[in-house]
């Protein structure tokens, strides 16, 4: 199967996904909470049901890592391919209702993120990438085209300019500050879940320090976008960030870069 035809196809259950959380969103939902703390809804279970269905249905047969049954993993196929699936990233927010929660799709080849798929199913939008296709970012709402628009990072601010820094709503860093005492002058944007990797990819942020604890699944779809739209996801030894030991599911710190 094509890379391009394969987007398609996981875009297409992505968006499903996203239309399961939306029917929990739209009425009172129960919340449970995690043995590592986190918080579980409806909504994750149903996003992950429909995720796994969809790709056990593809035409080729990869193992899928999801968030929420970690158990069911075997590890890579022979080719070193997963699919590495966050139902629903940014429960918090999904909880709070102010629509930056999305649905992650990424496939991972040799540890690295070679397409993904990002849904924000109340925001009407999503970003997908592909090697090979390109980064996109897709509109649908009212009087949006709902056309596949290509996106690209912006590069580094001029000189003199602040430097435009992405930042959680729900998980302030404590060594933040003394990350962007370094930077330099700079100006925050807030924003919740993987969106903020893919503020990064279209150009409306220039960097997003991650200090903080993440998980595979909450970066690796967005990571994807950005490295096709010409961005850098970084540790903070500035080595590309690695999904090759998906048995370790946290990541280390990294950066997110709108420079190449």
């Amino acid at each position: 199967m094509s890379s391009a035809q394969l987007l398609n196809d996981v875009e297409r259950i992505a968006k499903d996904a996203g239309q399961a959380i939306m029917a929990v969103y739209a009425r009172d939902f129960s919340i449970e909470e995690k043995a590592d703390k986190s918080l579980l809804t409806e909504a994750d279970k149903a996003a992950h049901e429909f995720i796994v269905a969809g790709l056990n249905a593809l035409p080729e047969s990869i193992p899928v890592l999801s968030e929420e049954h970690t158990e069911g993993f075997d590890g890579p196929d022979a080719d070193g391919r997963y699919w590495l699936v966050d139902p629903l990233d940014g429960t918090k927010e999904f909880i709070k209702r102010n629509g930056e929660f999305t649905v992650n799709i990424a496939l991972i080849e040799h540890g690295k993120p070679v397409l993904g798929v990002v849904v924000a199913p109340a925001l009407d939008v999503s970003y997908l990438a592909a090697e090979g296709v390109g980064s996109f970012k897709v509109a649908w709402g009212e009087g949006q085209s709902g056309e596949r628009e290509p996106i690209s990072v912006t590069g580094k601010p001029a000189e003199g300019a602040a430097w435009r820094v992405v930042g959680s709503r729900s998980h302030p860093s404590p060594d933040l500050a003394e990350w962007l005492e370094k930077l330099g002058a700079h100006k925050m944007v807030p924003m919740g879940s993987s969106l903020k990797l893919c503020l990064i990819a279209e150009g409306a942020a220039d960097v997003y320090p991650r200090l903080g604890p993440t998980c595979l699944w909450d970066t690796g779809a967005a990571h994807a976008v950005v490295e096709q739209a010409g961005g850098r996801v970084e540790t903070l030894e500035r080595q590309p960030l690695s999904y090759a030991t998906p048995e370790q599911h946290l990541n280390p710190y990294f950066v997110v870069w709108g420079s190449h």
